[in-house]
């Protein structure tokens, strides 16, 4: 029954006390905690003490759980200093309710089960305490609060929600930390000195970069036609088409390789998106295919690079002028429904930051910073890609710096790995000489063979590793980047 109908009917809204809730359960878990302080850990890594519906229990819990973890007894007798002023305990009888406790206490094997039972109905009452809001402030009719802001708000609460238990917030111990560092290290060392991130596909760049690395932010930038989207797309082929999940050790599902991968095309459409990764895996020039100017076998490679990438987890939305909370919306929606391993934004300075300001630089701040805590939030790598100020192109020597960054201060404050894309040959085609000038036609020629098929990557900035240079091949008709095979690879 909606509320409509709940007040057309003259029926109450639920009460406090008929939240959902089950004293006896609390009751019981306590006692059996009271009475074998080894069932803590089993209880422990589901429930704390908020999702107690009695207060008094909370605080015992509380109580409990401090003695315990420092190897301390947690029984009537060793609770009952604490307690003897709670209000709440007197209430239900004094400290002779502690021993009534443990007298109700369940069998040991049945810590988890109560636990459970009582973390659900803490989440029910959570939902509920959600949906007034919900209705409280869709109610509260307020110039400034636009309906589509409100459900962005109660969809990033929701995914809260949902994530609770599954991660720890708040600070954590160093010890925590260094196992994490660990673990990462082992993962890479499992790989024979491999990655501690998803590779991009680009051994060179893997290389440079570790890999993709979670919860970082990578700028990717360079001016118009240097291969900024077929880089990422390019990479988002190669994260998808490696996607494999398997068992760890541990008997966890885990990640063996690639990735669930989202790309906001904000600037091309999913179609023409999906025309260029069908390009590079059936080696059909993305020129042929708008056209539909394609041989038999040239048709047939297409048709099966498409069969091929059915099952290729690629995730394309085109929605533009996204605003960055709708963006960040979608993103938690998609790793909730889908799984989201990396996340491609096409590109930063189109995704549109809150308010209407007429101050630029802060608004990509806000969108950058929006970015970076999708990152955090989901625990994923962030590509957004940036266009460059002109100013590249009135120096003679054109390979982009951070301050060719457009609003580069936050830009640069807040990304992990700063990247630029640079291709000498798109400036090279351009100084072509006339043909009445044979000397500089031989001259340019040499230097436009020197630079054919090569693109540079340029790593400006890195929190992890080293900065510095990587060299890719290009093929331009195929749109497709790939490793160089440099002289001394070649032979043999």
């Amino acid at each position: 029954m909606n509320e409509v109908a709940r007040l057309d009917a003259g029926v109450p809204a639920p009460s406090e006390g008929s939240l959902p809730h089950n004293i006896e359960a609390e009751q019981q878990l306590l006692g059996a905690l009271l009475t074998d302080n080894d069932l803590y850990d089993r209880a422990a890594s589901i429930i704390r003490s908020e999702h107690f519906y009695d207060p008094v229990h909370a605080r015992i819990w509380g109580i409990c759980a401090t003695r315990i973890q420092k190897n301390a007894l947690a029984s009537p007798v060793t609770l009952k200093p604490f307690m003897e002023e709670d209000e709440g305990l007197r209430s239900l009888g004094g400290p002779s309710y502690l021993v009534t406790l443990a007298a109700s206490a369940v069998a040991g094997y049945a810590v988890r089960d109560y636990a459970q039972m009582i973390y659900d109905l803490a989440i029910r009452r959570e939902l509920i305490a959600l949906g007034r809001d919900i209705a409280a402030q869709a109610n509260d009719v307020d110039v400034d609060l636009e309906p589509e802001q409100q459900i962005v708000d109660a969809e990033s609460k929701l995914y809260k929600l949902a994530e609770q238990g599954r991660s720890e917030t708040g600070f954590q111990s160093f010890l925590s930390a260094i196992k994490q560092a660990v673990d990462v290290a082992n993962a890479a060392y499992q790989r024979d000195g491999g990655l501690s991130g998803i590779s991009t596909g680009l051994l060179d760049m893997d290389k440079k970069l570790g890999g993709l690395h979670r919860s970082d932010l990578l700028i990717l930038a360079g001016r118009p036609s240097m291969g900024k989207t077929s880089l990422a797309t390019n990479i988002a082929f190669n994260v998808a088409k490696a996607f494999k999940r398997g068992t760890a050790s541990d008997g966890q599902e885990t990640l063996l390789g690639g990735g669930v991968v989202g790309f906001y095309s904000l600037e091309m459409s999913a179609e023409q998106l999906a025309a260029r990764v069908l390009s590079e895996a059936a080696e059909v020039p993305s020129e042929q295919i708008r056209r539909g100017d394609m041989t038999e076998a040239e048709f047939r490679r297409f048709v099966e690079a498409a069969k091929a990438l059915e099952s290729c987890p690629l995730y394309i939305d085109d929605t533009p002028a996204l605003p960055i909370a709708q963006l960040a919306a979608r993103a938690r929606r998609q790793k909730r429904t889908h799984g989201l391993d990396l996340l491609i934004v096409d590109y930063l300075q189109l995704v549109k930051a809150p308010g209407s300001g007429d101050n630029r630089v802060n608004e990509v701040s806000a969108i950058t910073q929006g970015l970076k805590a999708i990152a955090k939030e989901l625990d994923i790598p962030v590509i957004a890609l940036s266009q460059l100020s002109r100013q590249v192109e009135s120096r003679d020597d054109k390979r982009p710096q951070l301050s060719d960054l457009r609003e580069s201060g936050s830009i640069e404050q807040d990304a992990d790995v700063v990247m630029f894309v640079y291709r000498e040959e798109y400036y090279k085609e351009r100084e072509k000489p006339g043909d009445h000038q044979l000397d500089r036609m031989a001259e340019w020629q040499a230097a436009m063979e020197a630079v054919h098929g090569k693109a540079e990557v340029i790593i400006g900035k890195q929190r992890h590793g080293p900065i510095g240079t990587v060299e890719l091949s290009f093929e331009g008709r195929f749109t497709r980047f790939g490793n160089l095979v440099k002289p001394w690879q070649g032979e043999g």
